[in-house]
Order: structure tokens, then C-alpha cells, then sequence
């Protein structure tokens, strides 16, 4: 009943395009629409991603997920870059690193079967490369702090930052996923999509939501105002989920079905996969735009992604998932939000 519900809620997504091409609703409006839209959007990547987890394993799954599921955020970042809304580019980079580790892992092991196993090595894998990320960054939070934060100084020694988080992914993720691809693999069962249908609805899934998060970016400023929030709380908080509504969505559905290793794999790979690829790759892209990005991040932001880290790593010690720690994990989220929220715009 649910699957059919998501089936015919997945038409929001062109209607939200069509509205905001032919009609003149106001921005409010399109922002609800659009965040409404990521939603069934979100499970129909989970689903597909779960199929193709068949053929491949859950480590190559969980970075399929993130891989198609970080797009939109790659989008949103790149048309905040655009519109020079610095503070929208980081606010949402930060924040969804923090609710990956946080909000979906914390979620994904309250609804999952208490006791699921991990995959140990690869989590922490994942969880030392966004540690990394963090030390990396904070060499331009500091310069960030001693000046203006996005003078051309900033920008200049954000570029060889980039350059190691890329080249440093890069290299750690193909080795990770050949180890995974080996050990890994599954057979799939006969009630599950084949390879290049699961891929095929991915893509499309995928381009959908990268026309969605657009209208979404664009009338961020509106919704702001209209709930009385700061630019960074809606960028950091807002923008951070609704961006990665695939990602959300898809590691909570599939840890319901007691895929634990699949959805931590999600939840932790996209959060490293945003700190070491799309941060760099934005900022990098950023080169060719009139205003470029520095990886200035705040130092809340920064204290809340090095907390994030470590509370996660604290919670794949034992190798299994329980209620307890998912919701030791939620609540540190809603204490980033609640800090969030009084921290004002910079």
C-alpha cells in the first residue's frame, strides 16, 4: 500500500517543475513544493538502490546511494555558488555531513532490528576520511577568522586543501570498494530488478531531483523569511535534509527491512563522500564563477562535524546497531539544530 502511495506521489516532482515554469506561485510556494517533491523521490532511489545492492553487494550499493543521492547536492551547492550565497554553499556541505552521521545513522539504527551487524572496517574507513576532512579544513577556518572570510587570501589556500581531499577520496574509496566488491556480493533474489533497470531509475530519479533542488535553492531566501530563520539555519538545517532527501529516505526504508550494513553503508559513505568530493569539487568548480568559494566553514559548524564523526565512530565500536545509540545520536542532532538556530547568521 505505502510502495503504491509513493508510486503516484512521485508525479509531484514534474508538477513542481511545470508549476514553476508556467505558472507565477509565489517562492514560498515552490519551496514546500519542492521539498515535498524529494520525498517519494527519496524512495524511489532507496528502492532502486536496494535492488541493485543485489547485484552488487551493500558496499557497493551503499556508494551507489550516495553517489547518485549527493547530486542534488552538488546542484544545490553550485547554484548557491551562482547566485553568490557563500554562506548557502557551506551551511548545506556542513549540515549534511552532520545529519548523515547523526539524524539518518541515529534513525536508521532505531528502526532497524536491534543487534544488526556493521561492516566495521568500511565504516571506519569512512568515518577516519571525514575526520581527515575536518583537520584539512582547518587551516582556512582559521584564515577565515584572521580576515575577511571570503578574501581572495581565503580562496587561494582553499585550492591545494581541495585538491588532497579529492585526490585523498579518490584513491581511499577504489581501494575500499575493490575489498568490498570481493567479499561482498550477493546473489540477487528472483523478485529483484535487474542491474541495468535498477541503474536506469536511479538516473532518471537522479535528474528529477537535481531539477527539484534547484527551484528548492531558489526560493530559499523567501521560506526564510517567511518562518523567520536565518540564511545559515535554513542552509545548514533545511537545505542540509531536504538536499539529501535521497540519502535519508533511502537508508531509513532500507534498515527497516534489517539491511543494516546497506544503510549505515549510505548514511556514512555520503557524508564522507560530501566532506572529500563534493566540497572540493564545488569549490574547484567555483574557479570559473565571478564569486569563488573559500572553505571558510564556521566553528560551528566545525565542532559539530568533528562531534558527528566521533559520536558515529563511538556507535560502530561493538559492530552492531542498537535503539540505544540511535538515540543517543538523535539527540546530538537536535542539539546542532537548537545551537544552529541561536547561532545567527555570520
Amino acid at each position: 500500500m505505502a510502495g503504491r502511495i509513493f508510486w503516484a506521489l512521485l508525479a509531484l516532482a514534474p508538477a513542481t517543475i511545470l508549476v514553476d515554469t508556467f505558472t507565477d506561485a509565489s517562492e514560498v510556494t515552490l519551496f514546500v513544493l519542492a521539498a515535498a517533491s524529494l520525498v517519494p523521490l527519496a524512495w524511489i532511489i532507496g528502492e532502486s538502490t536496494e535492488h541493485a545492492a543485489e547485484h552488487t553487494g551493500a558496499g557497493l550499493g551503499g556508494f551507489l546511494n550516495a553517489s547518485f543521492g549527493n547530486a542534488p547536492e552538488l546542484i544545490i551547492a553550485l547554484a548557491a555558488v551562482a547566485d553568490a550565497k557563500p554562506q548557502v554553499v557551506r551551511g548545506s556541505l556542513a549540515g549534511s555531513v552532520i545529519s548523515n552521521l547523526l539524524l539518518v545513522f541515529g534513525m536508521a539504527q532505531l528502526v532497524a532490528p536491534s543487534g544488526s551487524l556493521f561492516d566495521r572496517r568500511s565504516l571506519f574507513t569512512q568515518l577516519g576520511l571525514c575526520g581527515i576532512a575536518v583537520l584539512a579544513l582547518l587551516p582556512a577556518v582559521v584564515v577565515g577568522y584572521t580576515g575577511w572570510h571570503e578574501r581572495h587570501t581565503a580562496v587561494v589556500i582553499s585550492i591545494p586543501i581541495a585538491i588532497v581531499l579529492l585526490a585523498l577520496y579518490i584513491v581511499v574509496t577504489t581501494k575500499n570498494l575493490r575489498r568490498l566488491s570481493s567479499v561482498d556480493r550477493e546473489e540477487a533474489s528472483s523478485e529483484s530488478w535487474s542491474l541495468p533497470a535498477a541503474l536506469v531509475v536511479l538516473g532518471i530519479a537522479t535528474v528529477l531531483t537535481a531539477f527539484v533542488s534547484e527551484i528548492l535553492v531558489h526560493s530559499l531566501d523567501a521560506f526564510a523569511k517567511a518562518i523567520g530563520a536565518t540564511e545559515f539555519f535554513i542552509a545548514a538545517v533545511v537545505v542540509a535534509i531536504v538536499g539529501n532527501a535521497a540519502e535519508h529516505g533511502g537508508a531509513i526504508v532500507i534498515a527497516r527491512t534489517g539491511k543494516m550494513k546497506l544503510a549505515s553503508e549510505i548514511a556514512v559513505s555520503s557524508s564522507a563522500q560530501v566532506g572529500l568530493f563534493v566540497a572540493p569539487v564545488v569549490m574547484l568548480l567555483s574557479l570559473a564563477f565571478t564569486h569563488q568559494l573559500p572553505l571558510t566553514f564556521r566553528w560551528e559548524e566545525m565542532v559539530a562535524m568533528a562531534g558527528a564523526v566521533g559520536l558515529a565512530a563511538f556507535t560502530v565500536l561493538d559492530g552492531r546497531s542498537t535503539r540505544s545509540e540511535g538515540g543517543i545520536l538523535l539527540l546530538a542532532y537536535a542539539g546542532v539544530v537548537a545551537g544552529f538556530w541561536l547561532a545567527g547568521n555570520r
